[in-house]
């Protein structure tokens, strides 16, 4: 499930450094004051086998906004999402959401004026076509064709060797993670766009948006649909569409 909040801004632009790199703090700070034994879960260890971190949201969204060098364009109405296939998460963040008058954006204040929940499609044929709107991530292993060991900080863009294979991987380890079935496959990438890095508190990390198509159980794209694709979902990246 999601949440949308609906939010006001007197700025013109969120800085770079600010697209993205806020929402992960303000998750955990929301969590902390609602359900800390839930934040401190996450934040420490995360869920499953492999200590994966169900939540993700996306940069706030100003369509009426005209573009401003050096940022993101913001001004006026826009919205915001986050989301979690937990639903414990998703009670937690709308009722501590439901609490609050301003959104501390890196230093861009947000006015809340709304708060709705949204239920992911259904996907009941058991296909999705997933496009991104903030970049996917994804570390590959490090290796070349020659077998030669490259730099420890291995990203792998779409289209490139390891790419899908470790894509599909990250499907399968989400599923498991959430005891659903994990029989989830990529069967299409449809369409890549620019290399973009995605800066946060450890520094960048670079990607690219796609858009593709998964096949698997309809409960385990829904859960998809919460999360997000790639890695680093829960600092805003991998974030699809509604």
């Amino acid at each position: 499930m999601r949440i949308r909040l609906a939010v006001v801004t007197s700025a013109a632009r969120l800085p770079h450094g600010s697209v993205l790199a806020p929402g992960r703090g303000l998750v955990y700070d929301v969590l902390g004051r609602v359900a800390p034994a839930l934040g401190s879960r996450l934040h420490e260890g995360g869920e499953g086998p492999y200590g994966m971190v169900p939540f993700g949201y996306g940069a706030p969204v100003f369509s009426r906004a005209r573009g401003r060098p050096g940022g993101r364009a913001a001004g006026g109405r826009g919205v915001v999402e986050f989301g979690s296939p937990l639903p414990q998460v998703v009670r937690a963040l709308a009722s501590g959401f439901k609490e609050r008058e301003l959104l501390d954006w890196g230093g861009v204040a947000l006015r809340l004026t709304g708060l709705s929940v949204l239920a992911p499609p259904e996907f009941a044929e058991g296909r999705a076509v997933f496009r991104t709107v903030t970049p996917v991530v994804m570390k590959g292993s490090g290796y070349s064709e020659d077998g030669v060991r490259g730099p420890r900080q291995a990203w792998v863009l779409p289209g490139e060797r390891e790419w899908a294979g470790y894509f599909q991987g990250n499907l399968r380890r989400k599923a498991e993670t959430l005891g659903l079935d994990a029989g989830v496959g990529l069967e299409s990438v449809f369409w890549v766009g620019p290399r973009t890095s995605v800066v946060g508190k450890y520094g960048s990390k670079p990607g690219a948006a796609v858009e593709v198509e998964l096949s698997g159980a309809p409960q385990t794209l829904r859960a998809l649909w919460s999360w997000g694709l790639g890695q680093a979902n829960s600092t805003g990246c991998g974030w699809i569409a509604t």
